[in-house]
């Protein structure tokens, strides 16, 4: 085979991996309504429901109620091993830091007191991760805002993750 033909073949496999890797992403964004539509768990803040290296796929808050761990613990509803929803959210809308993972607590309008007894600044999610002893609020972010939200948690595939996070 000449060096032309090597050419051309690399150039196919080139391009068929990358309609595939193409329709992947689009029917990812498709069904769950969200970019990135899977992430990888970074820290251990959320043991023992997710773990580092975890993978976990998201649901656009559109296209799902979010159950607060308060309103889980009225009607019984859990996700991820505890009440209420896990989301995915950027701390203070600022999309170049890394999203966090953490479960949504309660809610608080603007006013409201937030964990540590300072009014909130904006009307929000107040969050926690499982595995911490203190909420996000104010330490981490101010309540969390529907439209900083990346998505919801819905499932986890152990381990996966470990090599995002290796080249991450």
């Amino acid at each position: 085979m000449d060096i032309k033909a090597k050419a051309i073949n690399l150039l196919k496999d080139l391009l068929s991996t990358l309609i595939i890797v193409a329709v992947v992403v689009g029917v990812g964004i498709a069904i769950t309504g969200t970019w990135p539509f899977m992430v990888a768990v970074e820290s251990g803040s959320m043991v023992p429901n997710m773990y580092k290296g975890d993978v976990v796929f998201l649901v656009s808050p559109d296209r799902t109620k979010i159950v607060t761990w308060e309103e889980g613990k009225q009607t019984g509803y859990k996700s991820f091993g505890n009440y209420g929803d896990v989301i995915v959210y950027y701390p203070n809308g600022v999309k170049g830091r890394t999203p966090v993972i953490h479960r949504a607590m309660y809610w608080v309008e603007e006013g409201e007191k937030m964990p540590n007894g300072e009014p909130a600044p904006n009307s929000g999610y107040i969050t926690k991760g499982d595995h911490n002893a203190m909420y996000d609020q104010p330490y981490l972010s101010n309540p969390v805002k529907k439209e900083w939200i990346v998505g919801v948690a819905k499932f986890r595939i152990p381990f996966v993750g470990y090599f995002r996070l290796i080249f991450g």
